[in-house]
C-alpha cells in the first residue's frame, strides 16, 4: 500500500484503507480519553488525595479528642482535688484581723528559740492573683540549733508562713559568742485578697 496514493482529506476518510481507518479511530479514541483524563480524572485524583489527607487529619483529631473524653472523669477528679487543696490553703491564710497577732507569733517563735532580733520590719502588702503577699524582713542572731528551731517553729504555725532569701553569716566582733550566726531572711505570710468591686451598671435613659 502506497501512502502517497491515499487522499488524506478527512471528508474522504470513508475511502481510506481499513487499516488506516482503524488506526485513525484508535488515535481519535486515545485523544478523547487523554483529554478526559487530563480535564476530568486528574482533578478527581487530586481531590481524592486532598480528601485522604483531610481524613488522616480528622482521624488524628478524633483520637486526641477520644483520649481526652476517656480521661474526662480523671481530669474532673483532679480539678476537684486541686480546688479542695486551694480551699484548704486559703483557710490557712490569716485574715486581716489575724495579721497583727501572726506577727507577734513570729517574733515570739524567734525569741522562744533563743534568737536575738536585730531587725523585724514588715513590708507593704504585694497584690498577687487572688491573695496578698505580706513580706517581713528579719535579721536574727543565734547558733545553728537555735536557727533550726526557729525555722521549724515557723513551719508549725497554724497559718501559712514561708521563709525566703536566707543568708547566714558568722557573727563578727564578738569573741565570746564564737558559734553565733547572723541570719538575714524574708518571711512571707499571705492573706486572701478582696474580691474586685463590680462596676455599677449604667442607668438607661428614660
Amino acid at each position: 500500500m502506497n501512502l502517497n496514493e491515499i487522499n488524506w482529506d478527512f471528508n474522504e476518510a470513508g475511502e481510506w484503507p481499513l487499516s488506516i481507518r482503524i488506526a485513525a479511530i484508535v488515535l481519535a479514541a486515545l485523544l478523547v480519553v487523554g483529554v478526559a483524563v487530563y480535564y476530568d480524572t486528574m482533578p478527581q485524583f487530586e481531590q481524592l488525595e486532598a480528601d485522604q489527607r483531610k481524613e488522616g487529619d480528622l482521624k488524628r483529631q478524633f483520637e486526641v479528642k477520644q483520649k481526652k473524653a476517656a480521661n474526662l472523669e480523671a481530669y474532673k477528679q483532679q480539678l476537684a482535688q486541686i480546688e479542695l487543696s486551694l480551699a484548704e490553703m486559703i483557710k490557712l491564710m490569716p485574715t486581716k484581723a489575724e495579721v497583727a497577732s501572726l506577727l507577734i507569733d513570729i517574733s515570739q517563735t524567734g525569741m522562744a528559740s533563743g534568737l536575738e532580733f536585730r531587725l523585724f520590719r514588715p513590708g507593704k502588702p504585694i497584690r498577687r492573683d487572688f491573695y496578698y503577699e505580706l513580706p517581713i524582713a528579719i535579721q536574727v542572731v543565734g547558733d545553728y540549733e537555735e536557727l533550726g528551731l526557729f525555722v521549724s517553729g515557723l513551719a508549725a504555725l497554724p497559718r501559712i508562713v514561708t521563709i525566703h532569701d536566707v543568708k547566714i553569716t558568722p557573727r563578727t566582733g564578738d569573741k565570746q559568742a564564737s558559734n553565733a550566726l547572723v541570719m538575714d531572711a524574708t518571711i512571707k505570710t499571705y492573706n486572701e485578697a478582696d474580691q474586685p468591686a463590680q462596676k455599677p451598671k449604667p442607668k438607661r435613659g428614660r
